[in-house]
């Protein structure tokens, strides 16, 4: 069997919850010099 056949809908559905809820607390804490509008890590739409 293939390595690919053994992931499961459960496992793929819990990556995207924990990389979705890691970006929003990134977004929330992290400082703007790294997730801001010319941030080196993220660019997003953030006030600043």
């Amino acid at each position: 069997m293939s390595m690919l056949m053994n992931i499961s809908f459960f496992e793929v559905g819990m990556a995207l919850l924990f990389v979705g809820a890691a970006e929003r607390v990134l977004l929330g804490y992290a400082p703007a010099e790294m997730v801001g509008r010319d941030g080196w890590l993220l660019r997003g739409d953030i006030e600043e």
